[in-house]
């Protein structure tokens, strides 16, 4: 059986499928990442194999059949051997990187405590400049009110006086 690689394939043959490799029946290619990713299949079948060492039980040996729909998670550096499972038929798989997560400055989990502390001052700030107001409009109408709210002392009717 012929091998090639997914460069070598790439140069050689166009896919059939938009934003496919096609995989012809008696080819393998080897997979070997510079970033982990998804092999899904998109039409057909394929056995894939992983590179050893394998663990777990005898049927759980890194050979799987993957039918349409399905999809291979890839480590970085992981080799995978692919190849049309189904016979005389041909089949297609996509291959995407997995993003990459993106990692939060140091600073980022920051920035929305000290938003709310921004807040909660001004907040603050007025509700003190309010208290204030009131408190000095209170003074004021204490001081200056005290000859017109006081009770006259000159009211003869009362015998006050």
């Amino acid at each position: 059986m012929a091998s090639q690689t997914l460069t070598q394939m790439q140069q050689s043959s166009a896919p059939a499928l938009p934003g496919t490799w096609k995989l012809t029946a008696g080819r393998a290619i080897t997979l070997e990442p510079r970033e982990a990713g998804m092999l899904k299949v998109a039409h057909g079948q394929i056995w894939a194999t992983y590179d050893g060492p394998h663990s777990g039980p005898l049927n759980d040996m890194g050979d799987h059949v993957v039918g349409v729909g399905q999809q291979l998670r890839l480590r970085r550096g992981q080799r995978m051997v692919v190849e049309a499972a189904n016979g005389g038929h041909p089949a297609y798989f996509s291959w995407d990187p997995l993003p990459l997560p993106v990692a939060a400055p140091r600073m980022a989990r920051l920035v929305q405590p000290l938003a709310d502390l921004r807040l909660a001052l001004a907040l603050g700030a007025g509700a003190a400049g309010r208290i204030v107001a009131g408190l000095a409009g209170l003074a004021w109408e204490l001081v200056a009110g005290r000859g017109r709210n006081a009770p006259s002392n000159a009211c003869g009717a009362h015998g006050m006086g």
